[in-house]
């Protein structure tokens, strides 16, 4: 019995990395279906969930991808209101790497030093990453604040998590380095977030700041998102503070992602979302 990983994308075509990591999580197959949303998606879903009895239906699994997290969110929801007892397949949410990228950035930050009552800045927070990341850090006990260079972006992305995670994350409106360099004077923690290859900060609008523990780059694109660290940092301590770089904490990611897709095959009721993605990844840091 083949195990068969539908790959069901909110964009036109779907990611060649979830692909990729499809295979490597330990699916035969990867059948990618682009430019899904809940209206298209109840055919789809009852293909994959009909066509199996139930000791074999552990073997066909749905992972929902694309660039928007919100469209995401709605089309895993779509998927599971289609389920009935007795008719389902495992389901995996990870939309433009939303919550393995932010689970595993997390991690590493908490495996690295307390985050409770620690006051994080999550930069240029309000994508996917960004957005999941904040909520993680809220999570965990962490005083939150999520920056944008809009503060109705912010504002926004702010609300989107309150709505899904019930957590409170404070908009900051910072539009360049400077105002971000204002946003982080109080900052323990500061996770980077921001468009490959775009500067957020310096390194000298870090590196003298004395209350700052624990810093983490999502940005594997010279130039980084924080000037002054190095992509492959792996807790590295510079001018006093661990630092974590995108491929230092990136291991862990495509191994939180492959631990994820092997778990989608281990029975037909697997539901992940950010919270067991979390949960997981805080066992393998």
């Amino acid at each position: 019995m083949k195990k068969l990983l539908f790959q069901f994308d909110t964009d036109t075509h779907p990611s060649v990395f979830d692909t990729v990591v499809g295979y490597d999580g330990g699916a035969d197959h990867v059948i990618g279906h682009g430019g899904l949303m809940p209206e298209n998606v109840t055919a789809l879903v009852e293909g994959a969930m009909f066509t199996r009895s139930p000791k074999d239906k552990k073997n066909t699994a749905i992972f929902v991808g694309g660039s928007n997290m919100i469209a995401g969110q709605k089309l895993f929801t779509a998927v599971q209101n289609c389920f009935f007892p007795g008719f389902q397949v495992s389901v995996m949410l990870d939309s433009n790497g939303s919550n393995t990228t932010a689970a595993a950035a997390v991690a590493k930050l908490a495996s690295s030093g307390i985050l409770a009552g620690k006051n994080a800045v999550v930069l240029a927070g309000t994508g996917p990453v960004g957005q999941r990341a904040a909520a993680m850090l809220a999570q965990e006990g962490a005083n939150v604040s999520l920056t944008a260079r809009k503060m109705s972006r912010a504002v926004e992305a702010c609300n989107n998590m309150r709505l899904r995670f019930g957590v409170d994350i404070t908009p900051v409106e910072a539009f360049d380095n400077d105002a971000r360099a204002r946003a982080i004077e109080n900052a323990t923690i500061i996770l980077a977030t921001g468009a490959a290859g775009v500067e957020l900060l310096t390194a000298d609008q870090w590196q003298y700041n004395s209350n700052i523990e624990m810093i983490a780059d999502a940005n594997a694109t010279p130039p980084l998102g924080i000037g002054g660290t190095d992509m492959m940092d792996k807790g590295n301590l510079r001018h006093g503070k661990i630092i974590w770089g995108a491929i230092g904490f990136g291991a862990l990611k495509l191994a939180l992602h492959r631990a994820c897709i092997a778990k989608l095959f281990v029975d037909n009721k697997q539901i992940l979302d950010a919270e067991n993605i979390f949960a997981l990844a805080k066992e393998m840091a």
